[in-house]
């Protein structure tokens, strides 16, 4: 056995022994894991199993599709369809159904029972969870790189790929709908998926209110009101909350209030839509990443150069969308939406103090037609997406803990000295796509392409440090995909596609050179991807949901961030990488109870990347870890529920040396609610618990950050109490 494998060997044992210390700290059976384990092992013989697997289980009647699969699915650019139809990876969640008792402030709890996403809760308010679809994300050093995220169809993510996720308004979410892969090349400049967070739909009864409230550990105090209804034809639903928080660590408070609206209304054949979002939070307190002493010993404690410079930010946000859809021939239909916003952040770092006025715009059109030729259906599709970003960004020295004046801080009444950058930075994204799709019988084939043109400018207003740093820059791609399915049976179905992907880099990435020359960075390259997929997905035995995908991605000129002493971060891109993995989500119902386990392998590899002369080849590309688990067991009673949940990660290694690791972790959440109805009015209680039994672990960690600071503890254990009362429940 040669010493990789027998690494490789250690490592899956670590992950599994710290799944099942915690499960017998729990009281749940060994067994169980042990199951997991037999079924999941034989990765390279899956697809075939799965194929076999599902033409010999027997077939359930038709009526049962909609209780245990979504009916249809509206992610795929067009009229929902049924997710069996459909030849990629894509699943749907309720939160709020799989999971009660959120408190609606935690991203990982609305993505969660979702394969392929790993969700890294940085454990601090001024830098977002990250977001990650088969390692695409990982790198994020703020808000979420490499997927598409989509509020109510509504673009959120911006057309260099960056998406600032601390403005998602959680609160209304009742569906989640993910596409994982290449299959979101449609979508444009994104290589790892796409994620749109549908509405609960507005309440049957012309007027109604709902107020929530949340309080528990590390200062938490969350208060929200939601209006809703469909009076006169309309839909309508709103909220808005505000939310306080001292943070598990130090340094890191919150304050922030945020609201969402929905509109919509039926006349005819078109259906309009109206969606706005808006976030004010003064304070988001930033406690940085720490070194693995430091976590050891006291993993609360933030890093000592971030509170000193008092690193935080603060950001006002809004954003509208307006859409319409008309319906014809069935099937066909006529999209157009149109879309813009403004955010304004001003964000002290250890190594700046940072300021950016934003304006940002798009519109998509759309248009699908069906039609039939004898047995054969086809429905063919052409659209268009365009963006625009308009960033007008300053920085100045950070004056906070400098002892006396200098040339930089003249006057230390002020935290922000001299200017060193003033610039505008422009980005425009063009995007025409085709896709035509078939139907012959059992069998369903999609070909797509779409052509990106990704322009950026940026325009130097500070000369005054003898340097000029305007410059343009356009990165083109095109990206094919061909996907075929067939139905095996009423509820079952396999696929396999193949697609193509790429990725820019961000404004920010394209402007930081880590050996200080001006410009925009002519070297970094925007990377390409291209992704194999089988899977598998169904209803077997009329009540065990499953899906399964396998998947094999080439990825080219990779972009991996990596950090300088100063506190900034830097990007490069690799040679080649390769992604290979697994992902099981297995959902079942015994009488009262509901359980999901959804199971993640993630084989990722340096394939060539030489530097400063170093070879990685045969590394774990860092930020991800090789095995993840999540399950979920909800026993609801007919006024009450207990929730229970699992959630297990392998080590996650934090450079491309993989000199260092975070190591495994297992924790358990749990929540015990119940509704008291009287009459329409009811009052539903709450209370929950995080990490129940007070693990100590790293939840997040900053790839190849300077000076060892890689490390975000996870919290301990957090508790929390939650009472919400309405009207009329939705």
């Amino acid at each position: 056995m040669s010493t990789k494998h027998r690494d490789r060997v250690g490592r899956r044992h670590e992950f599994y022994t710290a799944v099942l210390v915690t499960l017998r700290t729990g009281g749940y059976i060994e067994a169980v894991l042990t199951g997991i384990e037999s079924v999941i092992a034989p990765f390279s013989r899956l697809a075939g199993i799965a194929a076999v697997i599902s033409t010999a289980l027997p077939l359930a009647a038709q009526d049962t599709l909609p209780r245990r699969l979504p009916p249809v699915v509206t992610v795929t650019r067009d009229a929902g369809r049924s997710p069996l139809d459909l030849p990629f990876a894509i699943s749907t969640t309720r939160p709020d159904s799989l999971v009660p008792g959120l408190t609606h402030t935690l991203v990982e709890q609305s993505l969660a029972l979702l394969p392929g996403i790993t969700i890294a809760n940085r454990t601090n308010p001024s830098q977002d969870t990250r977001v990650s679809i088969r390692g695409f994300g990982a790198r994020s050093q703020f808000g979420a790189r490499s997927i598409r995220i989509l509020r109510d169809g509504m673009p959120l993510t911006l057309p260099d790929g960056q998406t600032p996720i601390d403005y998602l308004d959680l609160e209304s979410v009742g569906r989640v709908e993910v596409i994982r892969g290449a299959s979101a090349a449609l979508y444009g400049n994104a290589s790892g998926g796409v994620i749109d967070l549908r509405s609960i739909d507005p309440p049957d009864a012309p007027f109604a209110v709902q107020a929530r409230s949340f309080n528990g550990a590390a200062g938490l105090q969350r208060y929200t009101a939601l209006i809703g209804g469909s009076p006169g034809g309309f839909g309508l639903e709103g909220n808005i909350g505000r939310t306080k928080s001292t943070g598990y660590r130090d340094y890191a408070h919150q304050q922030l209030t945020n609201a969402f609206f929905r509109a919509t209304r039926t006349v005819g054949n078109v259906d309009m839509a109206l969606v706005g979002m808006g976030l004010d939070m003064p304070l988001a307190e930033n406690p940085g990443a720490i070194t693995k002493a430091q976590a050891d010993s006291a993993p609360w404690q933030a890093d000592a150069p971030s509170v000193s410079k008092k690193a935080r930010k603060t950001v006002h946000q809004v954003q509208l969308g307006l859409s319409a859809t008309h319906h014809f021939m069935g099937s066909g239909e006529f999209f157009v939406q149109g879309y813009g916003g403004t955010r304004t952040l001003y964000n002290p770092l250890t190594f700046a103090v940072v300021g950016v006025d934003r304006r940002q715009s798009g519109a998509a059109l759309r248009l699908t037609v069906p039609w039939s030729v004898g047995s054969v259906s086809n429905r063919f599709s052409v659209g268009a997406d365009a963006q625009w970003l308009d960033d007008a960004r300053k920085n100045w020295a950070n004056c906070n803990a400098v002892a006396t004046a200098n040339a930089t801080c003249p006057s230390l009444a002020s935290e922000k000295g001299n200017i060193s950058l003033d610039q505008s930075e422009l980005v425009s994204n063009i995007g025409p796509y085709v896709r035509d799709e078939v139907e012959v019988g059992r069998f369903r084939a999609m070909l797509g392409l779409r052509a990106d043109r990704v322009r950026f400018e940026l325009r130097d207003h500070y000369l005054g440090d003898g340097r000029n740093d305007s410059g343009t820059r356009t990165m083109n791609a095109a990206s094919p995909m061909l996907g075929l399915a067939a139905r095996l049976s009423p509820v079952h179905s396999v696929y396999a596609n193949v697609g193509s992907a790429f990725e820019t880099p961000t404004t920010t990435e394209l402007g930081n050179h880590a050996d200080g020359t001006a410009g925009i960075n002519p070297d970094l390259k925007p990377q390409f991807s291209t992704t194999y997929e089988v899977g598998a997905k169904g209803l077997a035995a009329s009540r065990l949901q499953y899906d399964v995908a396998l998947f094999d991605i080439e990825v080219r000129d990779e972009l991996v961030p990596f950090g300088l002493p100063g506190g900034r971060t830097y990007y490069r891109n690799a040679g080649r990488t390769r992604r290979r993995g697994a992902e099981l989500s297995l959902s079942t119902d015994f009488g009262p109870v509901t359980t999901t386990a959804v199971y993640t392998r993630s084989n990722f590899h340096f394939r060539d990347f030489v530097n400063a002369g170093v070879q990685f080849a045969g590394n774990a590309i860092p930020g991800i870890p090789e095995n993840q688990l999540q399950t979920i067991a909800t026993w609801h009673l007919p006024r009450a529920y207990v929730s229970g949940e699992v959630v297990a990660k392998s080590q996650v290694f934090v450079n491309d040396a993989n000199a260092a690791a975070a190591p495994s972790f297992a924790i358990v959440n749990a929540r015990v609610g119940g509704i008291a109805s009287f009459g329409k009015p009811w009052l539903s209680p709450v209370f929950g618990v995080q990490n129940a039994f007070d693990r100590k672990y790293i939840s997040s960690v900053a790839v190849n950050a300077a000076a060892n600071k890689y490390y975000e503890p996870g919290a301990g254990r957090l508790w929390y109490v939650g009472l919400s009362a309405a009207t009329n429940p939705w």
